[in-house]
């Protein structure tokens, strides 16, 4: 029997269509409905993105927003005209309503900030590709001199009679050396390094690992290498600060051997440089080194196709509008050329190189600032040229649609709990951990127990580590696992404020312990796919403690300042001292004032009592979380 808008459910015409009722007779008599039988229609597959509107599925489905809504309301699901859902969802409406479905998998776009060795390859299998300078990255300890040596060789390079030297900043520069140029991108640190390739664009050809003569490797150094070999980038060392009476460039290169870098001088296949950014040493030394790796490694891109690249800053300048700052990668960019940058497009208005002058093109391995888009980009974006407004405007519809069904249903991180399942699936064959704990003889311990995993062989995949170190876990290990597919143990340790904020936006899985023998199993549980339901911290807040009292029946109370979040009578504590967890247990006494109070929120003080804990410093943290049970997935 037909519905209220003349169509069989099940493939009948829909409202409008040639079986509709006719009404007969006058206004005042007796209607009759001459229905005409019909054969079911045949219907083509729907072709649906992976997340869409309510609004636009009805479309799709040549159905009103009513009628979807009414059948996600069948499937418990509340949701208005915009509300956004995702194809399993979509996909179980359209089969109620009579549809087949395809899901509509996003064209990968085109990635010419693929991996070094990736890059490389391609550019050698084209037959226009032509050389092209190398792109360097400095890298290192925050006090080993990276930005004096950036400073040195962008000095050093500046032509005699430009007063002031470079007139403009723009993220990025290029120097000459024998004719031959190198572009050094000037973001020195390997977060900004991690974070870019996080959002998939790596634009380093070449990293350079600044090592301090005198001070020998540092934590941030161990990290600075881990990033490094986790992106598959060669690598130099600039030992620097050389003119230094505590020099000793042979105790770094001892420091570097036992962390697997191994210089050429002893066999390796990592060069070592001796440098002096302050006395401006070994600067022409370092450059020839750079072109050498470059020269070794081939780098060559076409300049004669549509620009690709990446982009490495953006801002709005109150005089000029959206500005980015791009590095040409392939291809040729030129004024009037229309771009698309991210979720950004528009016609290039006018381009700078580093010294302000204004450019007509721009070949691969330049860095320009380019004006004309109509909101600036993020960084690490990859843009790219197009021959009609139409192409760009498509391509970020189709970049903001693969962004919305990322936030939705996407899921960069690796889960513990899924690991089983992508293992099955194909998807991976590889459980990647950045490994931090309190002490070194613990991590040592971790790492070798976790290595001899892979001798075992029973579920068929590896274990690798990225990374391993002591310490808080950072923000820094939270970037490197997002770019790596990592997820992160730690081992008596927590992750500091900034840390913790970056785990919960990027999703990424975070595991706590205190017993080796737990951590172990857990993993092997994980591979094996034999992990039972589990119960996780939610972190309610953070606060830090800034005075201490001693109360007559000997308790001690702390003034506290609530950094993050919320700290909850009823929640439960950890004391950290420079990420070390002291204790966990229960909240004694909360109070705000005089005042006992349930919570207290960021930005404001209190004093907190714990039960069973006497040891409070100025200075420890605490963080405040309960406990939820979760299902395993």
């Amino acid at each position: 029997m037909s519905d209220r808008f003349g169509a069989n459910r099940n493939g009948g015409q829909r409202r409008g269509g040639t079986n509709r009722g006719k009404r007969r007779g006058g206004s005042g008599g007796a209607r009759t409905v001459a229905i005409r039988n019909t054969a079911p229609v045949a219907r083509e597959p729907v072709l649906l993105p992976p997340v869409l509107t309510v609004a636009e599925l009805a479309d799709q489905l040549e159905a009103t927003p009513i009628e979807v809504i009414r059948e996600l309301m069948k499937a418990g699901i509340m949701a208005n005209i915009n509300q956004q859902i995702d194809y399993a969802t979509a996909n179980r409406v359209a089969v109620e309503l009579g549809w087949e479905t395809i899901e509509q998998v996003p064209e990968v776009v085109q990635k010419a900030t693929a991996d070094f060795e990736s890059r490389r390859t391609e550019a050698a299998s084209d037959p226009n590709a032509v050389t092209r300078p190398p792109v360097v990255t400095i890298m290192g300890h925050v006090d080993h001199g990276k930005t004096k040596l950036l400073d040195a060789i962008r000095a050093s390079n500046v032509a005699e009679g430009e007063a002031g030297g470079i007139t403009q900043h723009i993220g990025a520069y290029q120097v000459e050396i024998q004719g031959k140029k190198i572009t050094f991108l000037d973001t020195p640190g390997h977060e900004a390094f991690t974070a870019m390739r996080a959002r998939g664009a790596q634009a380093t050809d070449i990293a350079i690992l600044v090592v301090a003569a005198d001070d020998g490797v540092m934590p941030t150094t161990r990290e600075a290498i881990a990033h490094i070999q986790s992106a598959n980038v060669p690598m130099i060392v600039a030992i620097n600060k050389i003119d230094l009476a505590a020099a000793n460039p042979d105790r770094v290169m001892q420091q570097l051997s036992e962390l697997n870098v191994m210089p050429e001088e002893w066999g390796g296949d990592v060069p070592v440089v001796q440098v002096s950014a302050r006395e401006r040493l070994g600067l022409d030394d370092l450059l020839e080194m750079i072109l050498l790796v470059a020269e070794v490694n081939e780098l060559k891109a076409n300049p004669y196709k549509p620009a690709s690249g990446v982009v490495i800053e953006a801002r709005i300048d109150r005089n000029r509008g959206p500005v980015a700052t791009v590095l040409v990668q392939s291809g040729t960019l030129n004024v009037r050329d229309i771009v698309v940058a991210g979720e950004s497009w528009g016609r290039v208005k006018a381009m700078f190189d580093d010294r302000g002058k204004r450019l007509r093109r721009a070949e691969p391995s330049t860095p320009v600032e380019i004006l004309g888009l109509l909101e600036p980009p993020q960084a690490g974006d990859v843009f790219q040229s197009f021959e009609t407004e139409k192409e760009a405007k498509d391509l970020v519809e189709q970049r903001v649609a693969q962004r919305r069904a990322e936030a939705v249903v996407g899921d960069r991180a690796v889960k513990l709990t899924e690991l089983y399942s992508q293992i099955q699936s194909g998807q991976t064959a590889e459980l990647r951990i950045i490994l931090k704990a309190d002490v070194m003889g613990s991590l040592q311990a971790i790492q070798t127990s976790l290595l001899k995993l892979n001798d075992e062989g029973a579920s068929g995949v590896m274990v690798s580590i990225p990374y391993a170190g002591t310490g808080a876990i950072s923000e820094s290990d939270v970037a490197l696992a997002v770019a790596t597919q990592s997820i992160i143990v730690g081992f008596n340790v927590r992750p500091d404020v900034a840390g913790k904020r970056a785990a919960d936006r990027d999703d990424v899985d975070i595991r706590f312990y205190n017993i080796i023998y737990n951590l172990l199993d857990e993993v092997k549980a994980a591979m094996r796919g034999l992990l039972a339901p589990e119960f996780k911290d939610v972190t309610d807040g953070y606060a830090e403690v800034r005075e201490t009292f001693k109360l007559p029946s000997g308790d001690m109370v702390a003034g506290m300042y609530v950094l993050d979040g919320k700290l909850a009578r009823n929640s439960r504590a950890r004391v950290l001292r420079s990420g070390t967890v002291l204790f966990e247990g229960g909240v004694k006494s909360l109070r705000r004032f005089k005042d006992d109070v349930r919570e207290v929120q960021a930005g404001y003080e209190c004093g907190l009592g714990l039960d069973g804990f006497n040891d409070l410093q100025i200075g420890d943290q605490i963080e405040s979380y309960h406990r939820e049970e979760i299902a395993r997935a």
